[in-house]
């Protein structure tokens, strides 16, 4: 993995300057096998097929605490919202604090993503166009 095109990466996500397909694509081209969001730790890590890791910061001011109560209906619709219509990571991650997500991995290989909240409860969402 190229450390300084995963940074790249991670920057562009935060501040919203390019889509989550070439995002992925990017990373995918890097080496990254899977990421790790903990919005507890505010920090995201990246890992390689071979071991490697990078971690980044989710470094937004004003982040709620992440809620004790999983809402699958609220992170269906943030969710939703991302796909839909290019809603900025910052809100979304709002969003999913707010409905009880602790954190999730995306998995790029196998174009899903799993989030789990502070109970236990997890949800696998599907890339779109990818199926189970």
């Amino acid at each position: 993995m190229k450390s300084e095109v995963v940074a790249e990466a991670a920057r562009a996500t935060l501040d919203g300057s390019i889509p989550f397909p070439e995002v992925v694509g990017r990373l995918i081209e890097t080496g990254v096998e899977y990421y790790h969001v903990d919005y507890v730790a505010l920090q995201i890590t990246y890992y390689s097929a071979s071991g490697e890791l990078i971690k980044t910061p989710i470094n937004y001011e004003g982040l709620p605490s992440v809620a004790a109560d999983f809402d699958l209906d609220a992170l269906k619709a943030a969710i939703l919202d991302s796909q839909q219509n290019g809603q900025h990571y910052r809100d979304f991650s709002k969003r999913a604090m707010n409905a009880g997500v602790q954190g999730y991995i995306a998995f790029l290989r196998g174009k899903r993503v799993t989030y789990w909240a502070r109970g236990g409860d997890n949800h696998t969402e599907w890339f779109p166009g990818a199926k189970p």
